[in-house]
Formats: C-alpha cells, sequence, structure tokens
C-alpha cells in the first residue's frame, strides 16, 4: 500500500474517531459474504459505522488523535473490525444479539462512555451501560419523584382541611 492511500485512511479514522464518542474493536474475520452482508445492514438500522481496518493503521489513528488509548494497543491482533458509535451500549447488545447465531463478531476491546473495556468478558457489562441522555432521566425522576409527593400532599390537606371546616360549619 503507497503511503498517500495510509494517509488517506488514517484521516478517514481520525474523522470517524472525532464524530463518534465510543467505539468498539471486534474480531470479524470468519465470516462468509452473506452474515458479513447482514451484520453491516444491522449495523446501518441501529446507527452504528462498521469499518474493517488494518491494526497499524487504526494505531496509527489512535495515536494522532487526542486521548491516551494505550489499553486498547493490545487487541489490535487479527482481523479487526472497528464499530463506531454515539450511544455507548448499541454496538455491545449488537453484537451479543448478532453472535447468538454466529460465533462472530467477538469483543477485542472498547473506548466507551470515557472509559476502556478489554476482553470479550466485558461484554456483559457494556451491554448494561446506561448513555448519558438516560442517566439524566434516572436523576431528573429521582428529582421529580419527592417534589411530586410534596406537591400531592399539599394538595390532597387542602381538601381535607376544607372538608373538616365544612362538617364543623354545618353541625353548628
Amino acid at each position: 500500500m503507497r503511503k498517500e492511500d495510509k494517509s488517506t485512511l488514517v484521516n478517514e479514522l481520525l474523522t470517524s474517531l472525532s464524530e463518534y464518542s465510543h467505539f468498539y474493536v471486534t474480531e470479524a474475520g470468519g465470516l462468509n459474504a452473506e452474515k458479513s452482508s447482514k451484520l453491516r445492514r444491522e449495523c446501518y438500522n441501529k446507527e452504528v459505522k462498521m469499518v474493517m481496518v488494518k491494526n497499524t493503521i487504526f494505531k496509527k489513528a489512535l495515536e494522532q488523535h487526542e486521548g491516551e488509548y494505550d489499553e486498547l494497543y493490545t487487541t489490535l491482533t487479527g482481523t479487526t473490525a472497528v464499530m463506531f458509535s454515539n450511544v455507548g451500549n448499541v454496538p455491545a447488545k449488537l453484537i451479543k444479539e448478532f453472535s447468538k447465531a454466529n460465533e462472530k463478531p467477538t469483543l477485542k476491546g472498547a473506548y466507551v462512555e470515557e472509559s476502556f473495556y478489554v476482553g470479550a468478558d466485558q461484554l456483559e457489562a457494556l451491554c448494561s451501560i446506561k448513555s448519558k441522555d438516560e442517566l439524566l432521566g434516572d436523576v431528573i425522576g429521582l428529582l421529580q419523584s419527592p417534589m411530586k409527593n410534596v406537591v400531592s400532599a399539599l394538595q390532597s390537606g387542602g381538601s381535607t382541611i376544607h372538608g373538616l371546616l365544612q362538617t364543623l360549619a354545618e353541625k353548628e
């Protein structure tokens, strides 16, 4: 491969690393054309960008991208596909679901929510990760719950007092 071609591929990977906040390094080699096409279609439907990469070129892109990715360098062996996504747990769920019927893809490593996950045993943890939006929704829900209780207590208390005063007025 010519140096210009390598430079172009590194720049494309850098663009993808900048566009997407999460990425998964997977082993996707050995899939036949039909299964590979089906996996790519699933990725497209779930807004995941899947790219087959040469390990040395992806390593160069990671080295040039801001941040330290040293923990993932050990995963760059064999046939590598990188899945880029803006939602942290979508690729993990896709890998888990697709690998039920096929033995691949398997997880090598991931960079999700500013943390590193190395090894196939991390797939369950990655499936259960909540996105920042989901966490914000949970926090807002927790904050609203006590407020709703106070408001409902005040509203029900007002009708109880009104009913009590009306009963006392009728007795006199």
